[in-house]
Order: structure tokens, then sequence, then C-alpha cells
């Protein structure tokens, strides 16, 4: 059996993540993909980038990258921009938006987001409704195994049986219609979304790092037994607090506040 390391939003926290590749060594994989979302919010975008160029066969690209990459804000001094720099914006704006593989006869599909751009929310344990994110809500999981011209597929494509994504920062695996959606969860900014006290002590369950892995016969289109673990490792959050503190950052009380308490906050991208 083949085993994939699949990790998500790591947002410049190079604590959390050498703590979640030392994990991923441990268990002897050396398979990893990674759903995007390298900068913003943590303070080491540069270290994050170029160590997953080192280790991950996958890369993706997520929406926090592609708002501060993008050529055309080069000249906004975005923190992270100006942090990482020009040849590490292009490589990642340049990632590829989506993954398929087949692993024990399934085919599985990653993204960021959703099959629709990098932005849209699908979370099968909350709403949107009535907050912010309203808007960019999908209504339904079906809507997740779409094949779309923004992966440029179409009707003639399979759909996958399998979806990952990233985005919400909160792990979870459902079964819907006999397919599958798992999300790993975020190594960098981990969210529970009714989390509200930063001073909760039940907090500690929460803030780790996570991501799942994902188990079977890599490539093989016949059906073979297949599995998923989802993986919290704990890390030195208060190294990582203190290199925002010690950083001009904006914004990052707030950031501090969700990396002691996991608590869900609307962040403007720096």
């Amino acid at each position: 059996m083949d085993r994939i390391a699949i990790i998500s939003d790591v947002h410049g926290n190079i604590t959390a993540l050498d703590c979640v590749l030392k994990d991923i060594s441990n268990r002897g994989i050396d398979r990893i993909f990674c759903l995007g979302d390298y900068v913003a919010k943590c303070t080491h975008p540069d270290l994050v980038i170029d160590k997953l160029r080192e280790v991950c066969d996958v890369m993706l690209i997520g929406n926090s990258d592609y708002t501060i990459c993008r050529p055309e804000v080069k000249d906004k001094h975005f923190w992270s921009r100006d942090r990482i720099g020009e040849e590490r914006a292009n490589f990642i704006f340049n990632l590829p938006v989506f993954y398929d593989f087949y692993l024990s006869g399934h085919l599985i599909r990653l993204f960021h987001a959703s099959p629709y751009d990098l932005f849209s929310i699908y979370n099968p344990m909350f709403s949107n409704e009535n907050t912010r994110y309203a808007g960019n809500e999908l209504s339904s999981p079906d809507d997740l195994f779409k094949n779309t011209s923004f992966l440029n597929k179409s009707d003639a494509d399979p759909e996958p049986d399998i979806v990952g994504f990233g985005h919400i920062h909160t792990p979870c695996i459902v079964r819907f219609k006999n397919k599958t959606i798992f999300n790993p969860g975020s190594v960098g900014i981990p969210v529970e979304m009714l989390n509200s006290d930063v001073d909760d002590k039940s907090n500690k369950f929460s803030t780790l790092a996570s991501y799942i892995i994902v188990e079977g016969l890599f490539g093989c289109k016949d059906l073979d037994s297949i599995s998923f673990q989802l993986v919290r490792i704990p890390y030195n959050i208060e190294k990582e607090i203190r290199d925002l503190e010690n950083s001009d950052m904006p914004n990052k009380n707030m950031i501090i506040n969700t990396l002691k308490g996991a608590i869900p906050t609307v962040y403007n991208l720096n």
C-alpha cells in the first residue's frame, strides 16, 4: 500500500510545518501533496515555500496565494509579497488549480476551495448564512464533484469519486451519495468554528496542526483497499507567536488570538 500525506493552508507558519513534516517523515511517508495557501498570516512564507518546494510532489495554488502573488499587485506591497520576493511569487502564481489521481480504483480530485474558483466555500458542518461569506457558499456537496471550465474539464471527463480540499481550516471526512469528501484542515492556522474564548483551556485540542494520510494503491484503477487517517500535531505555538510579536506585520494580534484559541477571524490579507 502507498501512503500520501495531504496538507493545506500553512500560511507562513514554519514552526508548525516543520513539526508536521517531521511526523510525516517519522511515518516513512515520502509523497506529500499540498492544497495551497502558503502566504499571509504568519511570518515566514519564504521559508515555507522553499521547504515545500523541496519535499512536495504536488503543490496547488490557494486563494491567499492568488491574491498576493498575482503580477498586477506587485506594487501594492503586501507584507508577505515583499517577504517572499518576485521569484517565489511567480512560482506560486503559476501553480495548478487542481490535481487528479487514482488510488485503489477511486478517482481523487484535489483543489484548494472548489471546482469553480479559489474562493468558494463548502463546509459540511457549518453554514456561512448571514456572514460576509454567504455569497461564496456552495449550496450542495454535489457541487464539489462537478467538471467545470475552471478545471478545464467537460461532461466528457470522469467525475471524481473522492474530493479533497482545504480553505476552511477545519478537518473533516464526510460520505455523500457513495462518494467521499475530505479536508485536511490547516497546518498553520487551525480553526474550530465555534471557538470564541481565547482563554478556554479546551482550545488546546483544536490549535494542533493537522493533515490527512490517504492509503491505497497509487495510480491503480482497480478497486482495492483505501483508508483515511486524520493526524493532529502539537507544535511550539509560543515560538510562532513571538515571531509575530517581533514583526511589523499588520493584523498580527488577530492572528495571535487564532493561534492561541483556533478562533475563526476575518483577516485582511497582508
